[in-house]
Formats: structure tokens, sequence, C-alpha cells
């Protein structure tokens, strides 16, 4: 399973505000290159996003699908993109004093790199997962300096006591 953990310079409820919109998938999911449509109960679970994977004209029409949602803590979505095959994405957001811990989890649940040792995958998917997380970062860090989250949290609920 592919972990990677990044501290974020917003609360959770700033990394949430971004995952609650679909549209803004290809900006932070590297290898997701365009959308094309977002149910309108996303993020429910069982809703989904239709986007496309790749690079023109070699693309992969995908879905990722919520199967939980318990902002501002935790979400879970399944990614499929076949003929790759089908991904659990499991981020965990944690108050921190500076902001927000950010821990992703990613391994295959069907396809053909479900049965691809993991010493093999999980180098590359962290290395892509890191950068998905610095792109998440850019967007929750700049929409809360920006003041285009509305829910926001206190210092004294990160945890902060220098506040």
């Amino acid at each position: 399973m592919a972990r990677t953990t990044r501290l974020f310079h917003c609360p959770p409820e700033a990394v949430f505000a971004v995952l609650a919109d679909g549209w803004t998938y290809p900006s932070w999911v590297v290898g997701a290159s365009r959308m094309r449509g977002v149910d309108e109960d996303w993020p429910e679970p069982g809703s989904a996003i239709r986007h496309s994977v790749g690079v023109w004209p070699a693309l992969i029409d995908d879905e990722t699908e919520v199967v939980e949602w318990d902002a501002p803590h935790r979400a879970v979505f399944l990614a499929r993109g076949w003929p790759i095959g089908e991904a659990r994405i499991v981020l965990e957001v944690q108050p921190h004093a500076e902001g927000s811990v950010v821990r992703m989890h990613e391994y295959a649940v069907r396809g053909p790199l479900q049965y691809v040792p993991r010493w093999l995958t999980d180098p590359p998917l962290g290395m892509r997962n890191r950068e998905a997380l610095t792109r998440l970062a850019y967007l929750a860090e700049g929409q809360w300096d920006n003041h285009e989250t509305e829910e926001r949290s206190t210092p004294e609920e990160r945890g902060d006591d220098q506040a």
C-alpha cells in the first residue's frame, strides 16, 4: 500500500472544501487530464465523478466513486481506470497546530495491478501521490488564504496553543 503524508498550512475544512468540489479533481490528481461530469450529489457515498486519464489522443475515460465521506476527517474513493484496474484511495486528515496532517493511502483492489508485487508498485505510486498532495495543498491553502473556504476552524480547535 502506497502511503504518503504531508503537512498542510490550512485546517481540515479547507482540504475537504477542495475534495467536495469534484470539478477540481484534475487539478490535484496526477494523471487526470479532464473532467466529463460530476454527480449532483457529490460527495455523498455512492456518487461519482467522470474524468479522463492520460494525454490526448491516448485517453482512458475513468470514474471515481465516493465510498465513505466523513468530512473533515476521512474520505475513501474507488477509482476505476480499466484496463489498468481499480484502486481504493483513503485520505485521512487530522488537525495540527500549523493546519492539518493529510495521509493518503492507495492500493489496487481489482485488475492486473493487484497482482504486481507492492515493492514494484509502491515507489511510483508514492511519487505520484506526493505530487498529488502537493497540488491538493496548493489548492486548499490558496483557497484558505483567500478566504474562499466557508467553514473556518479556530486555532484552538486545530490544537494551536500559541494563538
